[in-house]
């Protein structure tokens, strides 16, 4: 039928009454010539809500724990299907409050936890159009335009990661344990021509997602190769690649480890890799928006030699959940991803010049992450982005000045990781081993029961070559100034007294009666003294 003999977009609009909808018009669309002006009046109260929510909540992390927190959001959410619906503003101002005053909110200078980070504005209102319009990522008549924007985004991302190769390519994923997938897979496909299985060789400091993908792939489990402060240790590499002489192996280096932020040397690795004929795989997933920055991209020197790279943008990028990459040095090697099914990418639908969408991705449905990402580009431009990770990482530096200006607290010996700092307070060094180590997770624990700060965990080697328990800051707000930060390293302070007095008060308690730690004939808790450490 000719466009113009079509009714105007959207139809004429019905009654309401006539849809059962009610009165707020809960069944209203997003998208067409109408839906803007909807979405306009529900998107105001969203964003009156956020700050209501935010206000009330007063910090990094509702108090009370798990259990208040589940209370109080039961009382506003349930039940979560009513038998008649509340109407779209009545829910909206429930759930939005509840997760509002709920969140652990990493737009707060107090919560560096973990890789979290506070999204920026303009890819929060991309993704805002982005699911109001709704394309698919999975063939071109879903997503005629989406399809573009992400095609001239993994080409830039592709360009920046592997400036010298003939035809480097990129492909948009939910994240890092996603690209580590992918990269296994088409490294799995490559050996597929030779009569051994595929090794993967990767560092004891690798990411779980390694281990897993391999597991997923039915590949043999991964040779793990020793470290050195926190690093792939290069003659321990090239004695494991000696061993696996003749197989197919892809060695899989990390450039920002999760614990400490940690870039493995990977000029090193590159040269042993090729002098066994092995292939290397980069998970950059931390560190790849280092490329941003003129300074601080030559901590990445080597990366260029890898085959395929993992790099994720809602770590050190600022996009919202999710916005994951995965690069490949040559567009060729994306091939065994291809797949035909005649209603999304049949063969004279391709001839005829429809693109096909469906061989960038292991998934079929997929959201439009790269608008938001090509959003943030466009907004700051490659010099913006790489004064954004610059800050992080000069905020880090001074954190870690502050930590060791503080005799009540101690930074783990050595340099920054990027953006990662790990320290423990003093305190914790007067007790043995498991005793310090339990009181470091206690003032965690206490300050994100009182809901005063986020702060991570990790296992890490001390200069006496001891692993020990340790607090991790991951610094990832662009804008957060060190005096912003100075108040989270009194709460520490203050809450490791606090654990202290618990721990001595534990141990008298113990010391008087055995049961009371679990002793012969005891059933008591046993106290911090025998908390499980792992990780």
């Amino acid at each position: 039928m000719p466009r113009a003999s079509l009714p105007p977009p959207g139809g004429p609009a019905p009654e309401r009454g006539a849809r059962g909808a009610g009165a707020d018009g809960p069944w209203d669309l997003a998208g067409g010539v109408r839906g803007p002006d909807r979405l306009r009046e529900l998107t105001a109260i969203v964003l009156d809500t956020l700050d209501t929510g935010a206000r009330t909540r007063g910090g990094p992390l509702p108090a009370g724990g798990p259990e208040a927190v589940s209370r109080l959001t039961a009382a506003r959410c349930t039940p979560v299907l009513p038998e008649e619906g509340v109407g779209s503003e009545a829910a909206l101002r429930d759930l939005v409050r509840a997760v509002t005053e709920g969140a652990a909110d990493p737009a707060d200078p107090a919560c560096v936890a973990h890789l979290h980070c506070p999204p920026l504005a303009v890819a929060v209102a991309a993704e805002l159009a982005g699911a109001a319009l709704n394309p698919s990522m999975d063939s071109w008549d879903q997503a005629p335009a989406a399809g573009v924007i992400e095609e001239l985004t993994t080409a830039a991302l592709a360009r920046l990661v592997h400036p010298a190769a003939a035809a480097p390519d990129a492909l948009i994923t939910s994240g890092g344990t996603e690209s580590n997938l992918v990269a296994l897979l088409l490294a799995r496909e490559r050996a597929a021509a030779t009569t051994r299985p595929l090794r993967v060789v990767t560092g004891a400091n690798a990411h779980h997602s390694v281990h897993r993908a391999a597991w997923m792939l039915g590949l043999p489990t991964p040779a793990v190769v020793a470290c050195r402060d926190g690093r792939v240790d290069p003659a321990a590499l090239d004695g494991t690649l000696l061993g696996l002489a003749g197989e197919p192996v892809l060695v899989v280096a990390t450039a920002g480890t999760t614990d400490e932020g940690r870039i493995d040397p990977l000029p090193e690795i590159a040269r042993i890799t090729r002098r066994y004929a092995a292939e290397l795989h980069v998970d950059a997933a931390y560190g790849g928006p280092l490329l941003f920055s003129d300074r601080l991209a030559p901590r990445l020197a080597g990366l260029e030699h890898a085959v395929s790279v993992t790099f994720d943008l809602h770590k050190l990028g600022w996009q919202p959940v999710a916005a994951g990459v995965l690069t490949v040095a040559d567009t060729g090697r994306l091939a065994p991803l291809s797949l035909r099914t005649d209603y999304l990418n049949a063969d004279d639908d391709t001839e005829a010049g429809l693109p096909d969408l469906l061989g960038r991705s292991i998934r079929t449905t997929r959201r439009p992450d790269a608008l938001k990402i090509a959003a943030t580009f466009r907004a700051l431009g490659r010099r913006g982005l790489g004064e954004l990770v610059e800050a992080c990482v000069r905020t880090a530096h001074a954190f870690a000045d502050a930590i060791d200006a503080r005799p009540a607290l101690r930074r783990r010996p050595g340099e920054i990781g990027i953006s990662t700092v790990l320290f423990r307070p003093a305190v914790a060094d007067t007790l043995p081993d498991r005793a310090g180590d339990a009181v470091v997770a206690a003032v965690r624990r206490t300050l994100l029961a009182e809901g005063t700060a986020v702060l991570g965990r990790a296992v890490a080697q001390d200069d006496d070559g001891h692993a020990r328990l340790w607090l991790k800051a991951t610094l990832l707000h662009p804008d957060a100034a060190t005096a912003e930060l100075l108040p989270l390293l009194d709460l520490v302070t203050d809450a490791a007294e606090r654990a202290l007095a618990e721990s001595v008060l534990t141990e008298s308690r113990a010391t008087e009666d055995p049961a009371a730690d679990g002793g012969p004939g005891g059933g008591g808790s046993g106290g911090p003294v025998a908390e499980r450490l792992s990780p």
